[in-house]
């Protein structure tokens, strides 16, 4: 069912990166996925280097924090076999590299919140932490875990 919302969408997952350091992107245990944080990746480079508020602006921020569940989906259905596996997005956690004094963290990461609630419906609404930080890995100006509710 979600595999075919993806294709009607329109929609192609890029391939999974694969880890360059000692982690898995995804652990399944217990029924839930746990997806390691995801950069936003987009043809071999990052879709947004720097602060938001300072380097990044809002809305490439916004794409960003897309292209990383884009990421996301990808390693998911890497674990999974298939995307159809997924019960419901359980809790997205964003992170924002953010300029002193920015506090849009949450609307970056409403960007994330709809991109999932449009691929998965009803089943893509979840809790959600907005976090602003100084630096994130690579200099990427957004980074985003989640947790998946899995059947079967």
């Amino acid at each position: 069912m979600h595999e075919s919302r993806l294709a009607a969408l329109n929609i192609v997952l890029p391939v999974a990166p694969v880890p360059k350091f000692a982690y898995v992107p995804v652990v399944v245990h217990g029924g839930l996925a746990w997806v390691s944080g995801q950069l936003p990746w987009v043809d071999g480079g990052l879709a947004a280097v720097g602060r938001v508020g300072e380097d990044v602006t809002v809305e490439q921020a916004e794409a960003a924090a897309r292209a990383c569940v884009l990421q996301a989906l990808s390693v998911l259905r890497g674990a999974l076999g298939s995307l159809d596996r997924v019960d419901r997005i359980v809790e997205v956690m964003g992170f924002v590299a953010s300029a002193p004094g920015f506090r849009e963290q949450p609307r970056v990461m409403d960007a994330a919140s709809k991109f999932l609630q449009e691929v998965f419906g009803e089943a893509g609404r979840h809790a959600r932490t907005a976090v602003g930080v100084a630096e994130l890995p690579r200099g990427a100006a957004v980074e985003v875990r989640m947790v998946v509710a899995v059947a079967g």
